[in-house]
């Protein structure tokens, strides 16, 4: 069956979606980005979402083209037309790139009209909180080679790519980013939680880490489920000493990592306290 994606106000097969080469998205990566899950027709962090890419947008001074009530038309309609298929659990990605101009220039015209573009894909279910039917995942520690503007959710990711890219190689999952500091900055489609002694901890938001949605979201739940939570800088050797370490993403929710530049973390199982930051999530994601 055809995924039904949606391009400046059309709905149409995935396949016939075209953009001009002289979108600045395409020439440059010049455009916001963001991917929304759903599990059984249920959206999760929506508005959360939408504050993200209204920021993302404003820094990039890109207009945004749709209201919340709009966008939310949207995602819904792609879970509707594409649910038949794809099944209970989707991901919707939205694209909004600053526009097309006939002139390749870095500096860019005013009055653009944004292009926008969004389609549905199948994601993985909700995690499993038995830990005998979670695969850990094994990553590798890697200097963060990157911008220096990664809290915006742009779609210029050669960084993360190459970063991704090189653990894939290693046989990883993932790759753990540090910068000049050996502070823990975020991984490359994740960002991350290490336990100590039973206290949750993830590095602070700023320009060197995107405000993860799942993230907001678990320490919201934590604190809900009084699960002590701080935000505080990660070194490297906290890192590798942690009773447990979690990614935290979109479509991995939270995942638990087991192993890292093959050092096991804790037993080389998931952790106690994950099962409950995952228990946790899950009854707070729809909030």
């Amino acid at each position: 069956m055809t995924t039904i994606a949606f391009l400046n106000h059309q709905y149409l097969p995935l396949s016939e979606a075209k953009i001009s080469p002289m979108d600045r998205g395409f020439l440059f990566g010049d455009g916001i980005y963001e991917v929304i899950p759903s599990f059984g027709g249920r959206i999760v962090g929506f508005s959360a979402h939408m504050q993200r890419m209204e920021n993302g947008l404003r820094a990039l001074e890109i207009e945004n083209p749709f209201d919340r009530e709009s966008w939310q038309r949207v995602i819904q309609s792609l879970l509707d037309k594409n649910g038949a298929h794809l099944g209970p659990s989707i991901g919707v990605y939205l694209h909004v790139s600053r526009g097309m101009e006939m002139t390749r220039n870095h500096g860019y015209s005013e009055n653009l009209t944004p292009t926008v573009f969004a389609f549905a894909f199948r994601i993985p279910p909700s995690q499993s909180a038995h830990p005998d039917e979670v695969k850990g995942l094994h990553v590798s520690l890697a200097k963060d080679l990157r911008w220096q503007r990664c809290h915006i959710k742009s779609t210029s990711l050669l960084g993360n790519v190459l970063h991704f890219q090189e653990a894939k190689r290693d046989g990883k999952h993932e790759s753990i980013l540090f910068n000049h500091q050996n502070e823990i900055t975020e991984a490359t489609t994740s960002n991350v939680f290490i336990v100590e002694q039973g206290i949750v901890r993830t590095p602070p938001l700023d320009n060197q880490l995107l405000p993860g949605i799942t993230r907001k979201l678990l320490i919201e739940s934590l604190i809900n489920e009084n699960i002590q939570v701080e935000e505080v800088t990660i070194s490297t050797e906290k890192l590798m000493n942690a009773d447990e370490i979690w990614l935290t993403s979109s479509s991995k929710e939270v995942a638990p990592v087991v192993s890292v530049d093959d050092n096991l973390i804790g037993d080389g199982k998931p952790g106690p306290l994950w099962r409950k930051a995952l228990l946790a999530y899950d009854r707070y994601k729809f909030n």
